[in-house]
């Protein structure tokens, strides 16, 4: 079952960086990497075409005709056959080393008449290593960005829109899965109040009042729960 709130907050979120941050800001293109990394967590459809026009213009995706594909000379056939939406890797559950379908964008796709790559992914650093791509803006990879630095970014922007579910929304993952790894959070209290990025987010909550809501969403984790009950105590108390 596709997970329809994430695919919004996602997709909104992405709206509110592009409207809230000047043309020709690259660190949007971080921005965006990182929201869609976190998306990928999830069992998500594939929502990119909802803001594909904003990912075109901030240089997150690149669209070409399909046979600018490296590999259109040796396979046109199977290219030109293509009539619907395709995903181009070709995931082998049976494989030993197969590791899930987090990667299933990274060879690109095609929606015809046009091919698509996203940068940072496999057919994007061929496309910069074949000369489809040029200038230091696209042919460098997104830089990594914490995600919780990217929520600060869109709290800020969706304050000025005055979306508090989208702050809520956001807040009410907890400290866990938004600073977290596989082991759960690796910062204490003391660390986690000194983070600027931290500080920001639950200012904006204080002042919104998005608190309400967050402790309404259905992926807020109840503090008796939570794997680290003093700190999670913390987050919800901003």
């Amino acid at each position: 079952m596709s997970e329809h709130m994430i695919e919004d907050l996602v997709a909104d979120s992405v709206r509110v960086l592009d409207a809230h941050t000047e043309a020709g800001d690259r660190r949007v293109r971080d921005w965006f990497a990182a929201l869609y990394g976190f998306e990928s967590g999830f069992d998500c459809s594939f929502t990119r075409f909802r803001v594909m026009d904003i990912l075109l213009r901030r240089g997150y995706a690149y669209r070409f005709p399909v046979d600018r594909h490296p590999d259109y000379g040796e396979r046109s056939a199977y290219f030109d056959a293509l009539t619907e939406f395709t995903a181009l890797r070709t995931l082998d559950e049976d494989a030993p080393d197969f590791d899930g379908y987090e990667s299933w964008l990274e060879d690109g796709y095609v929606d015809p008449p046009f091919l698509y790559c996203e940068a940072g992914g496999a057919l994007w650093r061929r496309m910069v290593a074949v000369g489809e791509l040029h200038g230091p803006d696209d042919t460098a990879a997104p830089r990594r960005t914490p995600l919780i630095e990217v929520l600060r970014e869109v709290a800020v922007a969706a304050e000025k829109e005055q979306d508090r579910e989208l702050i809520g929304l956001w807040y009410a993952f907890g400290c866990s899965a938004l600073l977290g790894g596989p082991a759960g959070c690796p910062y204490d209290i003391d660390e986690l109040a000194e983070m600027p990025a931290v500080r920001d987010l639950r200012a904006v909550v204080r002042r919104t009042g998005a608190l309400a809501i967050a402790q309404r969403f259905p992926y807020a984790v109840p503090v008796d729960f939570a794997d680290d009950q003093d700190l999670e105590a913390w987050w919800w108390q901003p």
